[in-house]
């Protein structure tokens, strides 16, 4: 199931970037990217509460508070950077470039997390990187 999920996260993440262009034009990036935030704390909530999920809030752990907040500002600086590379860029360029978090995630997994990385995972992350260079000149 756990593909499907991805899958249909790639597919929104393109919607979002056609979109963002479209509606990026004229407006200050960071009051798009605020305007998109609150569509997204909506939205998320309302899934908490559609879920009946917000009984777990007292449940999280310190060390998950934490590392969620901190997730949360890498999210916040992420779409601030994107929305402004994006109002500056075109779509093309800029969405490559952000994709490169695949490669910085396959490493950061390795080095934080102690995740496998193998032959496999190394000619993936190459040819990623490669095909951004490639996409992008």
């Amino acid at each position: 199931m756990w593909f499907v999920f991805a899958i249909l996260s790639a597919i929104f993440a393109a919607l979002t970037s056609i979109l963002a262009k479209v509606g990026i034009d004229g407006v200050n990036s960071n009051l798009a990217t605020a305007i998109r935030t609150i569509v997204v704390v909506i939205m998320a909530w309302g899934m908490v509460f559609l879920t009946h999920a917000q009984s777990g809030m007292s449940e999280i752990s310190r060390k998950s508070w934490i590392f969620l907040i901190l997730s949360g500002l890498a999210t916040g600086a992420s779409w601030l950077c994107y929305y402004k590379a994006l109002q500056m860029g075109e779509a093309s360029k800029v969405v490559p470039i952000d994709k490169l978090s695949v490669v910085i995630t396959l490493v950061l997994a390795f080095v934080f997390l102690h995740e496998e990385f193998n032959v496999k995972s190394i000619i993936g992350c190459i040819l990623i990187a490669v095909g951004t260079i490639l996409m992008v000149l």
